[in-house]
C-alpha cells in the first residue's frame, strides 16, 4: 500500500522508455501485411490487438506512477480504498481480443526458431522495418519477423527498447497459424512487471527501466 515517505520522481527516471512510440514505416508495413492476412489474423484471434499498434496512446505516467504504489504482491491487486482491483483475464480479452483460452502446450521460451533475425546494428526499429520490409507476395518469413516486431515492441514492450529475437519463436509459431493463449502470457507479464515495481519501491531503489507490456 501507498506510503507517502517513498514517493519521488527520481526513481522513475527512464522507466517509460519501452513505451511503444510511432515508429517511421511500421504502419506501411502494418497495411501491407494486414492486406493479405487480415482474415487470419481474425481467426486467430490477433486482429484487435494488432491494431492497436497503430493507435498512438498517449501515457499518462503521473497515473501509472501513483497507481503502482497501491500495488500488493500478497493479494496480486491494487488496494485502494474502496476495495482491491485486479487485471484478469476478462480485461485482457476485452481490451485486447486476445487468445485467452487455448490449452497451453507450448513452451515457447523453450524452444528455439528455425531462422533467425539479425537486430544488431540495423538502425533501431526503423532500420529493422527497413532490412526485413519486402515488395510483392508476402511469405511466412516476412510475416513471422513482422509478427516478432510486434510482439516485442507493440505487446511485451521489450527493455531494450530496440529490436531482439526474444520473441521470434513465438512469431513464427503465430506465422503458421498456431494457436496458443497468448492472452495469458501478457496478464502473467502483467504481474511480474507489477511485482518487480513492488519490490523495488519497498527497497527504494530506482525502477529504472523494466519494459513490460
Amino acid at each position: 500500500p501507498f506510503r507517502a515517505e517513498n514517493f519521488s520522481l527520481d526513481l522513475w527516471k527512464d522507466t517509460f522508455r519501452s513505451w511503444p512510440s510511432p515508429t517511421k514505416g511500421w504502419k506501411d508495413w502494418f497495411l501491407r501485411i494486414d492486406n493479405s492476412n487480415e482474415v487470419q489474423w481474425g481467426e486467430w484471434k490477433l486482429d484487435q490487438c494488432i491494431r492497436l499498434s497503430i493507435a498512438d496512446m498517449e501515457r499518462n505516467e503521473s497515473l501509472l506512477i501513483a497507481a503502482s504504489y497501491f500495488w500488493s504482491d500478497t493479494l496480486n491487486a491494487f488496494v485502494f480504498g474502496h476495495g482491491p482491483a485486479s487485471p484478469t483475464l476478462a480485461n485482457v480479452l476485452m481490451l485486447t481480443g486476445l487468445d485467452i483460452s487455448t490449452a497451453d502446450n507450448s513452451h515457447l521460451f523453450d524452444n528455439k526458431p528455425s531462422s533467425k533475425v539479425e537486430t544488431r546494428s540495423i538502425g533501431g526499429w526503423s532500420g529493422y522495418i527497413q532490412k526485413y520490409r519486402k515488395t510483392g507476395s508476402i511469405g511466412e518469413r516476412e510475416h513471422t519477423i513482422f509478427l516478432n516486431m510486434w510482439l516485442d515492441k507493440f505487446v511485451f514492450c521489450g527493455r531494450s527498447a530496440g529490436p531482439t529475437s526474444v520473441y521470434l519463436s513465438a512469431a513464427e509459431k503465430l506465422a503458421n497459424g498456431g494457436r496458443f493463449p497468448l492472452g495469458r502470457y501478457l496478464l502473467g507479464s502483467v504481474y511480474h512487471l507489477l511485482h518487480q515495481v513492488a519490490e523495488k519501491l519497498l527497497l527504494g531503489q530506482p525502477i529504472g527501466n523494466l519494459g513490460g507490456p
